[in-house]
């Protein structure tokens, strides 16, 4: 397939207007739904603007290539957009963008529209081309150029026998779509400039291509991973890998050749490395980015225990507050075991759970049993929840010293160090920093967090209350949104319910308010804007916050705050009524089984709702 097959006239934007990266994707949106490509076009922007966190797609020199695949997508295609004055888009290099590429892919793409969309992404590697792009004046003009350019490339066949300077690299970015392909290009014209053999293993989103052999990573002096995502690391074993991101791949690709050449790496061990998984933490991720990624680890990995064992001990309740005691005339035997099975196994699983994945994440299987431990021990030495985040990053650092401390072991004893001195040493010195260091002290305090909770006036439960609304509405999902959740998550192991109760209400009113509001106020939404407000009604009354972004995204000025004082509300409401919720999550599903007036608490997310439907109704101007 033809690149001009997916980028056509009517995809053609010759003068982007937007001064910022949100305007310009805003631009280039209207453009492909113009065209008929899209069935949502804010669940398709949505996407979009999901991509741009987990990395810009202004790759430098000029160039931005948003991109998604989606379920919003009809059918594949490509918008094209000029700025002759620039954009701030928030590029590798920090230049203005003026050449924009926005790449729809639906989620069945095939092989062929891949293809065709991966070779626009080498095109843009080259100069002339940029150059011949923006002195383009009409849409024949693009394609004619873009049609130059595109020729089909078939598999690279390497021969290794004799060579010296001989290297393999991977590519691979969260999408398959670009910069997979990009920093391959990048890495290929910069290996033949300095007369060096490459041979690179793209994994884009049809499949592996130019799969590297056993034969050919073997004879190769070192191995470039140029990833954002998953790469199959143990054939790697023993080699010199160095491992970067991919947006590395694209901007530096003559210094990774470098390091490559003169084996400035370390060789890869599985077990010690972190096999099987995305390299983007190599020096581009900050100190508190890296903490929140391993923090995430051990929370995604402990929501299960403790969704599962807080729903379990909530039905149990259902047969009376008291009916799993035995002592108690509502005893009933099913309503204890659910209880044991909820609070007594679940429920006491969690901080160990959470230390060992936070330990794993940070140390790779090394860290995990030390990390387990810890969390344990946190659990029943009265630490709790901070107690075990402590812990698990505790463990996993030390077990990345031992790590250090054991690399000159001789290679005949190499396997001795994870199955006897990883698990020896590691139990033992975390066992003992928590014992002696970590658990008096945090025991300490948090019964002191516990016991201030516990006993909130009504002045201050608002104030809590209100401020887990604002956080948890601010960015739908985001760190600050996270940071509640696992606040109320931590308090659940030390018997309080209350926070946990107005996280949940908050996080349940902005899509609820978004649905609200356009069924409230229809002028001010378009056809697609009031459907696709009745897929957040489902998923407000799921708990799933992140359904308002995409409106949040298209007009943040009027949709942020409103949705915030919304989830103010309900948070304060929640508290002051003194609901408690054992289980995380839920939504409406859940609300029956809260500690407190159930109807109470229903009513607070309504009000909530409301309050932010209104305040959006009343901020928004009616379409013309």
């Amino acid at each position: 397939m033809k690149i001009t097959e997916l980028l056509l006239e009517e995809t053609i934007l010759l003068a982007v207007n937007g001064k910022s990266k949100q305007d310009t994707i805003h631009e280039l949106v209207e453009v492909l739904d113009r065209a008929g490509k899209l069935t949502d076009k804010e669940q398709y922007k949505a996407a979009i603007i999901l991509r741009e966190e987990q990395s810009t797609t202004g790759i430098g020199d000029g160039v931005a290539i948003p991109h998604a695949k989606s379920a919003a997508v009809k059918e594949a295609a490509i918008a094209f957009g000029k700025s002759v004055r620039g954009v701030d888009y928030e590029a590798l290099d920090g230049q203005p963008s003026h050449l924009f590429f926005m790449i729809a892919a639906p989620e069945g793409a095939n092989n062929t529209h891949l293809e065709a969309l991966s070779r626009l992404a080498t095109i843009l590697m080259k100069d002339d081309a940029r150059q011949r792009l923006l002195a383009a004046e009409t849409a024949a003009d693009v394609l004619f150029i873009i049609d130059s350019y595109d020729h089909e490339e078939g598999e690279e066949e390497i021969s290794v026998a004799g060579k010296k300077n001989f290297i393999v690299a991977v590519t691979a970015c969260p999408t398959g779509i670009a910069h997979t392909y990009m920093a391959a290009d990048s890495l290929k014209a910069k290996a033949a400039e300095l007369g060096v053999d490459i041979k690179v293993e793209t994994n884009g989103s049809g499949g592996a291509k130019n799969v590297l052999t056993q034969e050919e990573i073997d004879k190769a002096v070192a191995v470039i991973v140029a990833a954002d995502t998953k790469v199959q690391m143990e054939r790697f074993k023993g080699k010199i890998v160095l491992e970067t991101a991919v947006a590395e791949g694209i901007r530096n690709p003559e210094e990774l050749i470098t390091q490559a050449i003169n084996q400035d790496a370390p060789v890869y061990e599985p077990g010690t490395g972190r096999s099987e998984s995305s390299a983007d933490d190599t020096g581009k991720r900050s100190i508190g980015g890296t903490i929140y990624k391993h923090l995430m680890n051990g929370v995604s990995n402990m929501l299960p225990f403790v969704v599962g064992g807080g729903i379990l001990i909530a039905i149990s309740f259902m047969f009376g507050y008291n009916s799993a005691d035995s002592n108690d005339p509502s005893y009933n035997a099913f309503a204890a075991a659910l209880n044991e099975i909820g609070g007594g196994n679940a429920f006491t699983l969690m901080i160990p759970v959470l230390a060992g994945f936070i330990a794993m994440s940070i140390a790779d299987r090394p860290g995990f049993a030390p990390g387990m431990v810890a969390g344990l021990m946190a659990a029943s030495g009265g630490a709790g929840f901070l107690g075990g985040l402590i812990g698990g990053f505790l463990a996993g650092y030390i077990v990345v010293g031992l790590k250090k401390l054991l690399a000159s072991i001789p290679t005949s004893l190499e396997g001795i160090k994870t199955i006897l001195l990883y698990p020896l040493l590691g139990i033992a010195l975390t066992g003992f920093a928590m014992k002696f260091i970590v658990n008096t002290p945090v025991a300490a305090a948090n019964n002191a967090i516990t016991e201030w909770l516990s006993s909130l006036g009504t002045g201050n439960a608002v104030i809590l209350g209100g401020l887990l609304g604002l956080m948890m509405a601010f960015d739908m999902g985001g760190p600050v949104n996270k940071s509640a959740y696992v606040f109320g998550t931590g308090l659940l192991a030390s018997g309080v319910y209350d926070p946990m109760a107005a996280i949940m209400a908050a996080g349940m009113v902005p899509p609820l308010a978004i649905a609200l509001a356009t069924m409230m106020f229809k002028s001010r939404f378009t056809k697609l804007d009031r459907d696709a407000g009745k897929v957040n009604l489902v998923m407000g009354l799921s708990f799933i916050t992140e359904g308002a972004i995409p409106f949040a995204a298209a007009d943040p000025l009027r949709v942020i705050p409103s949705i915030m004082v919304g989830s103010a509300v309900a948070g304060a409401i929640s508290m002051v009524a003194g609901i408690g919720l054992r289980a995380p999550h839920g939504g409406v599903f859940v609300i029956p089984f809260v500690e407190g007036n159930w109807l109470l608490y229903l009513a607070g997310i309504l009000i909530g709702s409301v309050v932010a439907a209104m305040m959006i109704g009343f901020l928004k101007k009616p379409l013309k």
